[in-house]
């Protein structure tokens, strides 16, 4: 018994290393998934935008050259001199068949002949002889214009078609109309076979022309908003499935996809171009695939070798416990089951304890990547500028620059430290601190921002210090979110005001006003990862940590919508007498 006790604390140290050795490999092998993902799936989405665009261009330049190249012939025709002696003569025996040789060597989809009464005289398609189209828009818009008329028709069968017309003449008399058809659905339909869903809005924004039929006459944003109501559960693996670092345009049928636009120099068409982002996922996910079974391989073969080394050890204990074997028949039922309960407890020891720090990682990440964003940003435009003095031989401004950018990092370093304190809540050294200062301070560190946007800010502030007790980072913190809030709320806006004002009392209040669209849900604002933008342009964290430091510091946090449009956030701190 001796022996086996001193025996025991050698065995338990190589445990503890491969126990820790597997740990350590699974963070790896998660982080090394993660980061390949995002970058594979940033490599593949520049790639595939890039091929949209190639796309787009050379279905826009068809549709161009299709409308531009049926476009001459009515004029052609209008001056064909056996059609105008076919119309003076009424002698429509060969006429149809010469219009259909026309439609074949210029590929239109019909060309039709109308007398100035509006029947059809000859026709490349001869089941339409004899009908009387007078009462259509191609047939009286150009009897009353001289030139050639674009016209966009539905028949009734619920199809568009689109027709060039022009009326022939004679010794200046009207003789007829010649109309014809442009065969853009046929050429949609071929698009159709593609993956990718075309359409073409005319000037009010209506779709006229689509590989998908389902979106034919109604607005572009209706027919893309007119998806199937999604359930929680739908939502929440849609956005577990976009978590890629790519932001995704639009939807169709819960599929993502990437969105393009280009004008069409003609009538105030829009070409638009939705590609699916699926191709994408399937690369990455077959990279990644590969990458995983090749881990999955390297872990066998570890295991195996764990297990071959499990064995001997078993080996070496049958030896040493020789001289206990009649102790160990009448234990072995209960060291078995010991044993069983501390693997199992051990399990899920390890477990728990992955989870808790996959959990505070995750959170970390996302607070330190919403907080860094805008010193990172001020810090890319002063090094521009610094490029820039330092090539104009300005190398005392440049220093100014490169003062500012260290300035930037040491903030960025305490803004680390104070994200530290969102999840413990632990106390902080406050000082008398000038709330007119920290104001100035901020909209100095925005001012990249504002100048971008053309904001136009109004400001109204005391012109003595207005002291309150606070940490100076933390207080700057909560005016930046603000005024980054009031900036991303005025993105839409043609016109962008912004106005700023600190009054004082037994309660500093400083307020920020904006002319965006207001908000939506006053009562969730607060409430952390709540946030109205897009995938990839915020995680909601912003507003929930300012509110947590104006409660730290005593004061409050809150906002409300004004008329006629605009939102106002008040930020109120105790103000104290100065010493």
């Amino acid at each position: 018994m001796i022996s086996e006790r001193s025996n025991e604390p050698s065995r338990r140290w190589p445990n503890l290393i491969v126990r820790l050795g597997v740990i350590l490999l699974i963070i790896s092998t998660v982080t090394i998934i993660l980061l390949s993902n995002l970058y594979l799936t940033q490599n593949y989405s520049q790639a595939k935008r890039s091929e949209a665009e190639r796309e787009l261009s050379l279905y826009s330049g068809r549709l161009i050259s299709e409308l531009q190249r049926v476009s001459v012939v009515p004029l052609l025709l209008s001056r064909d001199t056996g059609l105008i002696s076919d119309i003076n003569t009424r002698d429509y025996q060969l006429t149809s068949q010469r219009l259909i040789t026309f439609s074949d060597e210029i590929r239109v989809k019909s060309i039709t002949l109308l007398e100035r009464f509006g029947r059809i005289v000859a026709s490349s398609d001869r089941s339409d002889l004899g009908q009387n189209l007078r009462s259509q828009n191609f047939f009286f818009n150009a009897m009353r214009q001289s030139g050639t008329v674009f016209t966009i028709s539905d028949n009734e069968k619920g199809r568009r078609s689109f027709f060039y017309s022009r009326k022939l003449e004679s010794q200046g008399k009207v003789l007829g109309v010649i109309v014809v058809e442009v065969g853009l659905d046929n050429l949609f339909t071929t698009w159709s076979a593609n993956d990718a869903t075309i359409m073409v809005t005319n000037s009010e924004g209506i779709v006229v022309l689509s590989t998908d039929q389902d979106f034919l006459n109604q607005s572009l944003e209706t027919a893309l908003l007119a998806q199937p109501t999604l359930t929680v559960l739908e939502r929440a693996i849609r956005a577990t499935g976009d978590w890629n670092g790519t932001e995704v345009d639009a939807y169709i049928e819960d599929q993502a996809l990437y969105r393009l636009d280009t004008a069409i120099p003609f009538q105030g068409w829009r070409l638009t171009y939705l590609t699916p982002f699926q191709s994408v996922r399937e690369k990455v996910n077959g990279v990644l695939a590969l990458g995983i079974t090749a881990l999955a391989l390297l872990l066998a073969l570890g295991f195996y070798f764990l297990s071959r080394r499990a064995a001997r050890q078993s080996f070496l204990f049958k030896a040493e416990s020789e001289e206990l074997r009649a102790l160990n028949d009448r234990l072995s039922t209960e060291i078995t089951q010991r044993e069983r309960a501390e693997r199992n407890l051990q399990v899920a020891e390890a477990s728990l304890e992955q989870s808790s720090k996959l959990a505070a990682l995750g959170e970390m990440s996302a607070a330190v990547s919403h907080e860094l964003n805008q010193p990172l940003a001020a810090m890319r435009t002063y090094l521009a500028a610094a490029k820039l003095l330092l090539s104009r031989k300005r190398s005392e401004e440049a220093l100014s620059s490169f003062q500012r950018i260290d300035d930037l990092i040491g903030r960025m370093g305490t803004i680390t430290q104070q994200l530290k304190s969102y999840s413990r809540k632990g106390s902080e050294d406050l000082i008398p601190v000038d709330f007119v200062s920290s104001i100035n301070t901020s909209i100095s560190m925005m001012a990249p921002q504002l100048g971008q946007q053309a904001v136009e800010i109004t400001k109204s502030l005391p012109d003595t210090p207005v002291s309150v007790l606070a940490d100076p980072v933390r207080l700057e913190q909560v005016i930046v979110n603000l005024l980054r809030n009031a900036l991303d709320a005025m993105k839409g806006q043609t016109e962008r005001y912004l106005q700023i004002s600190l009054t004082a009392g037994e309660m500093a209040t400083l307020t920020i006003q904006d002319n965006g669209p207001g908000i939506e849900n006053l009562d969730e604002m607060f409430e952390p990862f709540f946030t109205t933008k897009k995938p990839g342009e915020g995680v909601g964290l912003g507003l929930a940590i300012s509110s947590s430091i104006a409660q730290d510091l005593d004061g409050r946090l809150f906002a409300r919508n004004v008329s006629p449009r605009g939102a106002v956030f008040e930020f109120q701190l105790p103000q104290i007498e100065d010493k």
